[in-house]
């Protein structure tokens, strides 16, 4: 039987808004290590298939809202290396503000320290104020982003691939370490990067890092049919997400691409009660700590409009502008203006209904109507598993790890412990051939 997949997405003290201010959490815990290593054993322990860091290269947010600022997250997946043995581990990065030599080794270098279990979540980055941190005046319009992204993930994948797995022979007798022809130069000319090559680290565990891929919009969906191995997705109902994975899946069929291979994982995030009452009165709580005006602030910035013009107890403005004219977070944008039309929620409402998740499904109850409602998306082809993402950390994920998986486990819908050891075998994906292999390549 099939079996679906779970990624912990990890966000400082829960990913709903005001997590912080619960007595239980740790305010400090976003720049702490043992921190984080607590919380990838525990999801290790459960056999979750990763975790997953987001990340972005600007300071995102007012800090008096919530836990702010982010350690570099292939520098702390690193040290969860070491601390845990099977899980994956995943780290955003920017196409827009990096450059394909340095990014291919840090990836290679995390997939060989931690045995092959590295992830990449390609992002290209939206907004002015992160563009503004590397010299410019805007960020690159949405469709260059794209372009970049492309032939930058063309350059990583000739840079990993510029080392044969055999090219290390340590043949002592002969006083040769690797073969010079099993080693080459990628000689890369684009619009966007002139590369050489080779890469300075040999070909890792897995060849390359599973590549993950979080934007909806066309160009994005376009991009996951071409690249991506997973796709994180924000969908709020069934049906919107069984379209969602349709569509990725017809794109990778049409590019050519086993659709198998590219794993679909909308966000849910989950509040866990014994009963749904004690569920809804801590979802409620959490909605009740929520700083109003520092929420509307955050909802202006991915509206692009001024915060004066969110009155909290109106609808949105009528004369928001088309998904067409925004050029950063596409699918965000309209996902939030359609939840606020269609339900005709207030600015405040639609604030309380974004806290726990921004977006992504939040769902409130017990661990069966929660494991109820993850077998329903999988069985109904909305999903192949879930990025989890806990309202509240550590108890979030506590509770998710000790109630809600044993359940899964007895439907026989998760596994009961690991069979391999890297991500890609975690994810059922094959490990990538090498295009500069002989035995492909001759007549």
């Amino acid at each position: 039987m099939t079996q679906l997949h779970l990624n912990l997405f990890l966000h400082d003290t829960g990913h709903h808004e005001a997590s912080w201010r619960l007595p239980g959490s740790d305010p400090h815990g976003h720049v702490s290590v043992d921190y984080h290593e607590r919380l990838a054993r525990t999801a290790e322990a459960a056999a979750f298939d990763s975790v997953f860091l987001a990340d972005s290269p600007v300071l995102w947010g007012r800090v008096g809202r919530r836990p702010s600022g982010r350690l570099e997250p292939t520098v702390l997946l690193t040290a969860l290396a070491r601390a845990t043995s099977r899980i994956g581990l995943i780290a955003t990065a920017s196409t827009t503000y990096n450059e394909p030599f340095n990014l291919a080794r840090r990836f290679a270098s995390l997939d060989h320290v931690s045995g092959g279990r590295a992830g990449w979540n390609i992002v290209t980055t939206a907004g002015d104020d992160a563009a503004r941190n590397f010299g410019l005046d805007a960020q690159p319009a949405h469709v260059d982003r794209y372009e970049r992204a492309d032939e930058f993930l063309e350059v990583a994948k000739k840079l990993w691939d510029s080392w044969d797995d055999d090219a290390i022979v340590a043949d002592r007798e002969r006083g040769v370490h690797a073969e010079d022809d099993r080693v080459r130069t990628i000689d890369h000319e684009g619009r966007h990067f002139r590369v050489r090559g080779p890469l300075n680290v040999p070909r890792s565990p897995q060849a390359y890092p599973l590549l993950v891929q979080a934007g909806s919009s066309a160009d994005g969906r376009g991009f996951a049919a071409r690249h991506a191995e997973a796709v994180f997705t924000a969908q709020q109902g069934l049906a919107e997400a069984r379209a969602f994975y349709a569509d990725v899946k017809g794109r990778a069929r049409a590019a050519g691409r086993d659709p198998d291979h590219v794993k679909v994982l909308p966000g849910l995030v989950p509040v866990i009660g014994s009963t749904e009452a004690e569920a809804l009165a801590a979802d409620a709580e959490l909605d009740r700590l929520i700083v109003a005006e520092h929420a509307r602030d955050q909802l202006a910035g991915l509206l692009r409009v001024d915060p004066a013009a969110l009155e909290l107890d109106a609808p949105l403005p009528a004369d928001l502008p088309p998904e067409d004219a925004i050029e950063g977070a596409k699918s965000r944008y309209t996902l939030v203006v359609e939840l606020a039309r269609r339900e005709s929620l207030t600015v405040r409402q639609l604030i309380g209904r974004l806290g726990g998740g921004r977006g992504h499904k939040t769902f409130a109850g017990t661990p069966e109507q929660v494991a109820d409602t993850i077998e329903h998306w999988f069985r109904e082809g909305a999903a192949d598993g879930f990025n989890i993402m806990p309202a509240v950390l550590p108890s979030g994920l506590e509770l998710f790890a000790s109630e809600v998986v044993p359940i899964l486990r007895r439907r026989g819908l998760f596994r009961t412990g690991y069979t391999g050891s890297t991500l890609r075998e975690h994810y059922g994906l094959p490990r990538p051939a090498n295009r500069f292999d002989r035995s492909l390549t001759a007549v």
